[in-house]
């Protein structure tokens, strides 16, 4: 196993210990790519990942057996369709050490229910919960490698965001201008996530689907977008307009923009995420435009675009050192246009660092 994952291992052991769990059960998802670098072919087949204090091993169906054993280095417990998954799966309970007596476990909650079934029949009267304190906590946290994954990804995000926006043409559609950042990130080796253009009145939604709506002079632009590279993600929305700008974009751009530096002045070790939100939206609130403001402040950024810390009004989570998120407040207007600006910081020698280096100045095209 790669020193990386060793000490995830180590480190999700210490965790268990502190927590008192007995297993950890994973499923294919972002979870088993963090701790054993394996991503299996995902279907009705249970594969399931279990971490005891002693062992950890893998249930896989017998036809992936060989693909998988070139990511990994985990011992196996291989089943056939002819057979089953239960007997395989018995046998990896055995070597786990797994009391069979009201045992402690966490499921990971994005498995599928019929895996999670399966291991709960096999352990009856087990006390079940989700990873919030052990896998979940860990990958909260960043450590070096993935704070420079992160960087290089938000680095590369701003350029694709700048080719973006140097697209605007009066008629161009919002397909377009995303095909122009698909294209950007093919050519420079990254994938793309998601891509979300929208112009006008479209700004208004959201989530709204990039479709074939074209730019018109006056309009405003709304673009949110992030590709992966280096295995991880990016986030980044930025807004503009072509020509000149629609009344009232400045006003609601320079409320905006003073939410999130209220949010990431906020954002330090030891501070709750729901006060981080609450600095954002007392700006917003201030301003006259509260009920405009429609969603959370933030969400966690690592190897899922979204995942924990989330940065809600309700979230008493409270921040530490490498927890990294998005500081992303917004204003819509139904029938003229939404403005929403975002940044990904990292709590970082007792601050928020951005990632990001694009200034939020409004962009102009045309």
């Amino acid at each position: 196993m790669n020193p990386t994952l060793t000490t995830r291992m180590a480190n999700l052991r210490a965790r268990m210990a502190a927590t008192r769990t007995d297993l950890v059960v994973i499923g294919p998802s972002s979870h088993m790519l963090y701790l054993a670098d394996l991503s299996p072919h995902g279907d009705e087949r249970p594969v399931l990942l279990m971490v005891s204090p002693s062992y950890a091993g893998l249930l896989m169906p017998a036809l992936n057996v060989d693909s998988a054993r070139q990511h990994t280095d985990l011992p196996f417990f291989p089943w056939a369709d002819a057979d089953g998954p239960h007997a395989a799966l018995e046998a990896l309970l055995d070597a786990s050490g797994v009391p069979r007596i009201s045992p402690s476990i966490v499921l990971d909650e994005t498995m599928r229910a019929d895996f999670a079934l399966l291991v709960i029949d096999a352990l009856p009267g087990a006390h079940r919960r989700f990873t919030q304190d052990t896998v979940g906590y860990l990958r909260s946290r960043k450590d070096a490698d993935e704070y420079d994954a992160l960087k290089r990804s938000a680095v590369l995000n701003d350029a694709a965001m700048a080719a973006g926006f140097a697209a605007l043409r009066p008629g161009i559609t919002e397909r377009e201008v995303a095909a122009a950042i698909r294209a950007f990130y093919k050519a420079h080796g990254a994938t793309t996530e998601f891509c979300s253009v929208c112009f006008g009145p479209n700004g208004a939604f959201p989530h709204h689907h990039t479709g074939d709506t074209q730019l018109k002079p006056g309009d405003a632009v709304l673009i949110d977008t992030g590709a992966r590279i280096h295995g991880y993600p990016s986030d980044m929305t930025r807004v503009g307009f072509l020509g000149s700008a629609p009344e009232g974009f400045g006003q609601i751009h320079s409320i905006l923009d003073r939410a999130v530096d209220a949010a990431i002045k906020a954002a330090r070790p030891g501070v709750r995420a729901s006060d981080v939100d609450k600095a954002a939206r007392d700006v917003i609130t201030a301003a006259g435009y509260g009920p405009n403001f429609l969603h959370r402040t933030g969400h966690g950024l690592g190897i899922d675009i979204h995942e924990t810390p989330y940065i809600t009004a309700t979230s008493d989570t409270v921040l530490e050192d490498g927890m990294v998120f998005s500081i992303e407040p917004g204003i819509y207007l139904q029938g003229q246009f939404g403005l929403r600006l975002e940044e990904i910081v990292i709590i970082r020698n007792g601050m928020a660092e951005v990632l990001s280096e694009m200034p939020r100045t409004a962009v102009v095209g045309g």
